[in-house]
């Protein structure tokens, strides 16, 4: 039985423990500039999702940081709509 129910949601899954890593590190972990531009280009990504597809990756976090044991990762996803830009452009 396949852990994920679609490929969005494994897609997803994926994308936020990367960016959740990122910005859970330490300067002598990750080079701050470097660290930078991921999320930068993670942002610029996800602004060009057709309006539907942010309606889908917005309900995706929020199912995830309903289900989050973790009070800083659930904060975390909790912020991700509006940090990464995706609550612009959608109704």
């Amino acid at each position: 039985m396949p852990v994920y129910s679609s490929l969005t949601q494994a897609l997803a899954e994926a994308l936020v423990d990367v960016l959740w890593c990122i910005e859970g590190s330490e300067d002598e972990q990750m080079d701050a500039d470097g660290a930078v531009k991921v999320l930068e280009g993670v942002a610029h990504l996800v602004s060009k999702l057709l309006s539907g597809q942010r309606s889908e990756l917005i309900d995706l976090l929020g199912a995830m940081a309903e289900a989050e044991a973790d009070p800083a990762r659930r904060e975390f996803l909790e912020g991700f709509p509006e940090g990464f830009g995706l609550l612009e452009g959608v109704v």
